[in-house]
């Protein structure tokens, strides 16, 4: 018979370095749709799919780049519908999540530090309504005959602000930073399990394979996971999908305007990384560029 020492013993072997049970999983899902110019629109919308996938066990739930307003065409009106962080819009997203006892990763406008712009960022709002985590896009996209860099400041390269929940670790990127996998890499370093991609991936030639690639490059490579919310078409290319780390693409949206869900594990991320010990093996680091 096992004794109380025996059993106290056995019980603290299931806990990982966070104090959470090992081979506890946590419900993730993005949430796919087509935001518009239309801030309260767009914030009901968030609240529908939100609660869709929290109805089927969500406990963080990803929204596309731009959830907040967006125009296909970067301009003014972006840059005049931008609020601080602590804004009425964010707030809100912050009521939603007390409401549905989530995280919410959301794409917002925030104001910038000059007139006529803004910043691409990222906000994570945990289940007390709370800012938890934020990200100003690093990486701007100014590339397939685009010029975000006309409109948007780039984010400061800052320690990556992290949320953790269940004892694992979500850090945050946006959409063109895929190209850069540095960007990733740092998160890794920070210890982060799954990474929260919010993105408004323009559709074109292409562009649909560089999405998968790039996003499945990323978890592989890292052995994380990675969440990525797209919007939805015309504009979007929609695909939103969550990778592990294996690079298995465990859930897609599709075109549609819906949400994708799929469980998330440290004994995935362990049993990964035992067959494939990449971060411990390389010879390199990431350095700023000067």
């Amino acid at each position: 018979m096992p004794t109380e020492e025996t059993a106290s013993a056995a019980a603290e072997d299931l806990l990982d370095a966070r104090g959470a049970v090992a081979g506890a999983s946590v419900a993730v899902a993005v949430a796919q749709f087509a935001p518009t110019a239309d801030a309260n629109a767009n914030l009901a919308e968030i609240g529908r799919l939100a609660g869709l996938a929290a109805s089927r066990g969500a406990r963080v739930v990803v929204f596309p780049e731009y959830s907040m307003f967006f125009t296909p065409e970067l301009g003014r009106d972006m840059a005049d519908a931008a609020e601080p962080l602590d804004g009425e819009f964010v707030r809100a997203l912050g009521d939603l999540a007390a409401a549905l006892r989530v995280h919410l990763v959301v794409g917002v406008l925030e104001q910038g530090t000059t007139s006529g712009r803004f910043r691409n960022s990222v906000v994570a709002l945990g289940p007390s309504g709370a800012l938890v985590a934020s990200y100003r896009k690093l990486h701007l996209y100014d590339a397939f005959g685009q010029r975000e860099s006309e409109w948007v400041e780039p984010g400061a390269i800052e320690e990556p602000e992290t949320f953790d929940v269940d004892g694992l670790r979500f850090g945050l990127q946006t959409c063109y930073d895929a190209r850069f996998p540095e960007v990733t890499r740092r998160l890794a370093d920070a210890d982060v399990d799954v990474v929260c991609m919010p993105a408004e991936w323009v559709r074109g030639p292409l562009k649909e394979a560089h999405w998968r690639v790039l996003t499945t490059a990323r978890a592989l490579e890292n052995t994380l996971y990675v969440a990525a919310a797209d919007q939805a078409p015309p504009v979007g290319a929609g695909n939103s999908m969550i990778v592990d780390p294996m690079g298995v693409e465990l859930a897609t949206v599709g075109e549609e305007t819906s949400v994708a869900l799929a469980w998330v594990s440290r004994e995935r991320i362990d049993a990964v990384r035992k067959v494939n010990p990449a971060l411990s093996l390389r010879r390199f680091g990431v350095a700023e560029r000067a």
